[in-house]
């Protein structure tokens, strides 16, 4: 009864662990939670603002497909400011519901059965499901610890064959951390222009990174026309639940993915799409401050799992995740994952379940307190002392 499309999409890898670490929590364990994928920061007052004002006003009908133009707009600005990029906003930009609903939709305006679309693996968990539900076929393009976790032109020019149709590149990234940087990029883009290859760049952590500057592979020359660059609200400015992203391309592709749009979701939500303009054009201090959080509790809990005996973490470039390698231990993520739930009450998430590359890794977010975080390692350290 159920599509095929449908059968292949796997339900989440991580459920599991997650259900039994809720299970704990609900019976009064002392469950610490490394898993969240979210910045544990309060939304700023000045958007909140915004959308209660949308609200009083009575912003709360229909919008445009594409998302109101005064949001269009102050995207293309931002663009323009920080990624050195010009877009139209009238017919380059499309407003989403989240960035993965835009990032689904890239996929689906673009990838025929068959096509075959390019993914850095270790990868974030949905790219490979959207690809199965457009049919497509997903190449996996690893990446290594020792190379922190980039992808090398090396490597992806030997994944490219006559079918591959779209490369999906995120920088931050997530789970490992890693930053594309100027030269990664470069490359990247040159094999992409040479095998006429389309480019999801995702970069919904670009404001989250440290000690690196971020590019946007749309601002390389003969990129911008062969790009969809996605983006949001949802971790620079802490509004997860608030369901706003964007993406920004050539015309014919953002109008194939406003027709996708117009025939599921419709449009954004009105009055949060007001905040957005807030969240844009307001004080960006926000952002700063917790990047500057962010940044010490990556110093913190990378010197702490390197002083674990043999476990060896990448200090990451950007995002909130630390990417270990527990190999030593168990090469069996989703075991050791179980394992450190049971002896130390520490929920994280296997890395397998980002993809065979991160087998043996185990993801720990630091989008939480200072002192769970000291917590959390200190009870890991035990555990795997104990019992290792």
């Amino acid at each position: 009864m159920i599509s095929g499309r449908v059968e292949k999409v796997k339900p989440s890898a991580t459920l599991d662990i997650t259900a039994k670490a809720k299970a704990m929590k609900e019976k009064g364990e002392d469950v610490i939670s490394l898993g969240a994928g979210e910045p544990d920061f309060d939304t700023p007052e000045h958007i909140k603002s915004a959308l209660y004002e949308a609200v009083k006003q009575g912003f709360v009908y229909y919008t445009p497909a594409a998302g109101i133009i005064e949001l269009r707009e102050a995207i293309s600005e931002k663009f323009e400011k920080d990624n050195n990029i010009r877009y139209d906003p009238v017919n380059e930009i499309i407003v989403t519901p989240g960035a993965k609903q835009a990032l689904y939709e890239a996929i689906v305006a673009l990838v025929n059965p068959g096509d075959e679309v390019l993914i850095p693996d270790p990868w974030w968990v949905s790219y490979v499901p959207m690809v199965q539900l457009a049919e497509g076929r997903a190449v996996f393009v690893p990446t290594y610890e020792e190379e922190k976790f980039k992808l090398t032109p090396e490597v992806l020019q030997e994944k490219v064959t006559r079918k591959t149709k779209v490369l999906i590149i995120n920088s931050p990234n997530n789970p490992t951390g890693a930053v594309l940087e100027k030269e990664d990029l470069k490359g990247i883009s040159e094999i992409c222009i040479d095998n006429d290859i389309l480019v999801i760049s995702d970069e919904i952590y670009e404001h989250i990174i440290y000690d690196v500057k971020h590019y946007s592979i749309a601002s390389f020359d003969e990129m911008k026309e062969r790009t969809i660059t996605v983006n949001g609200f949802s971790k620079a400015y802490s509004m997860t639940g608030w369901r706003l992203g964007y993406a920004a391309g050539p015309s014919n592709i953002i109008k194939a993915m406003i027709r996708v749009q117009s025939h599921s979701v419709s449009n954004a939500t009105s009055f949060v799409q007001k905040a957005g303009i807030a969240a844009l054009k307001g004080p960006q201090d926000c952002v700063k401050e917790m990047n500057m959080e962010f940044k010490k509790r990556r110093d913190t809990i990378v010197k702490m799992l390197n002083n674990i005996d043999l476990v060896s973490c990448v200090e990451p470039g950007g995002a909130f995740y630390a990417f270990p390698n527990f190999s030593n231990y168990d090469k069996n993520s989703f075991k050791l994952a179980n394992f450190l739930l049971e002896k130390a009450k520490v929920a994280l998430i296997p890395g397998g379940a980002f993809g065979e590359q991160g087998e043996g890794f185990l993801r720990l977010s630091y989008a939480t307190s200072m002192e769970n975080i000291k917590e959390g390692v200190r009870r890991i350290q035990e555990a795997l002392e104990k019992n290792g």
